[in-house]
């Protein structure tokens, strides 16, 4: 397990974030995914799961008891070639969504940072992702950088963003 960095470092955060390799793991992910996306934002379910989701890494924060609380994913090789612009050096960030009620305890920071550090074991240099337009500042404050226009994706403004690692 990747252990979160708390606010304060003698109180422990009251969740972990790990790879999802546990029985259970991948559908917990999907299940943040389905209320984040498809309920709260309107994202059609038959564009939010895909074929990479077979390929990716997928990491998952989950609370003492085991709840689900966020996840994201990292693409990297041949499957992220197409959202890094073929670079095999680059991986792709994505399909970051932490549940309404554990928003502001720092598991989106955990789960970028988890995936940034399976980024650099696989050998990578950089991390690319596509942020919802609202979201920039979070990542900007993680040291990414947009690049290039605004754009559509899923009917949601987004940019692109890239941090070296």
């Amino acid at each position: 397990m990747i252990p979160p960095t708390p606010a304060d470092p003698a109180t422990p955060p009251p969740y972990t974030v790990r790879v999802a390799e546990e029985p259970g793991d991948r559908e917990a992910c999907f299940a943040v995914r389905k209320q984040v996306f498809v309920a709260e934002q309107g994202v059609p379910e038959d564009i939010e799961y895909d074929a990479y989701d077979a390929v990716a890494l997928h990491v998952l924060a989950v609370r003492e008891d085991g709840a689900p609380l966020g996840t994201g994913r990292l693409l990297y090789g041949e499957s992220a070639a197409e959202r890094t612009g073929g670079d095999p050096s680059v991986g792709a960030l994505g399909r970051l969504a932490v549940l309404p009620d554990a928003r502001g305890l720092g598991i989106g920071v955990a789960l970028v940072r988890a995936i940034e550090d399976a980024a650099r074991a696989r050998g990578l240099t950089a991390v690319d992702l596509h942020a919802q337009t609202h979201a920039l500042g979070f990542y900007e404050r993680l040291g990414y950088e947009a690049y290039g226009p605004e754009y559509l994706e899923a009917g949601i403004p987004h940019r692109a963003m890239r941090r070296a690692l």
